[in-house]
């Protein structure tokens, strides 16, 4: 996989108006690319069928039928939603070389993705996000 820079981010705000709209451990993981702690999100283990949001711009990002159990302890999807949702970009952070995922429309960060692990999904890859850059919407 090639990671990709997306072209400016449709949604942009000040880092004050970012801190106003988003709690301060939103702000955190969302803005600064940083990462709640394993098995501590909302939607490790959530089951509910539905749509997840970027929690910071609403913008829809992954389906509930994407989701699988990874064991990883944070929520893990086999494939971003179709067309343009998600960025992808190096992280050369921490001493590693990974893939940082970013919502298309904001630019916050999500996670990151990881390929060639071999769990049985129809991707082999395993978008590792976590539950606070999310808001699950529920199918009606």
């Amino acid at each position: 996989m090639e990671p990709v820079v997306g072209a400016t981010p449709r949604v942009v705000k000040s880092e004050q108006e970012w801190r106003a709209h988003l709690s301060a451990k939103e702000f955190a993981v969302l803005r600064q690319a940083g990462t709640e702690p394993a098995w501590t999100g909302e939607y490790t283990d959530t089951k509910t069928v539905g749509v997840y949001q970027c929690r910071a711009c609403g913008a829809e990002l992954f389906r509930s039928d994407t989701k699988f159990e990874s064991h990883c302890g944070w929520p893990s999807f086999f494939s971003p939603l179709a067309g343009e949702s998600i960025v992808l970009r190096e992280d050369r952070a921490h001493g590693m070389v990974r893939t940082e995922v970013l919502c298309a429309s904001c630019h916050s960060h999500l996670g990151h993705v990881f390929e060639g692990e071999g769990y049985p999904t129809p991707t082999d890859q395993r978008f590792c996000i976590n539950s606070v850059s999310l808001t699950l919407v529920p199918d009606a």
